[in-house]
């Protein structure tokens, strides 16, 4: 089973600079993602691993879930201390917390709407 990290928990490690992996691909990112995630698209995740602490949780976040599943399951299968976001993206916009457009992890520019991220 891959643990999973509710919204209210993830929102809350997240503002307190959590190590977040968005594993959607680079248009998905681009359109809107959490404040500070890194993308790391699914099938280059491998390539990235050398960039993820092992000493520290690895919140993984995708659109809805299921890829974050996938990614959580393999980096726990290598030791790290990786919790798939449940809900994912869309449901941390749904909320209606703010999200970051762009190619860069960056600082808030403004809210993405549901729509454009879909």
């Amino acid at each position: 089973m891959v643990p999973e990290i509710g919204q209210q928990r993830f929102a809350e490690a997240q503002a307190a600079g959590a190590l977040v992996v968005d594993v959607r691909n680079s248009g998905e990112y681009r359109a809107g993602h959490v404040p500070g995630a890194r993308s790391a698209p699914l099938p280059n995740l491998p390539l990235m691993l050398s960039e993820l602490p092992k000493d520290r949780p690895v919140y993984v976040i995708c659109q809805s879930g299921g890829r974050s599943a996938q990614a959580t399951s393999l980096l726990r299968d290598l030791g790290y201390d990786a919790h798939s976001v449940s809900g994912g993206t869309a449901a941390w916009i749904d909320a209606g917390r703010p999200a970051v457009t762009g190619d860069e992890p960056g600082a808030l520019t403004a809210p993405a709407t549901s729509e454009e991220t879909r």
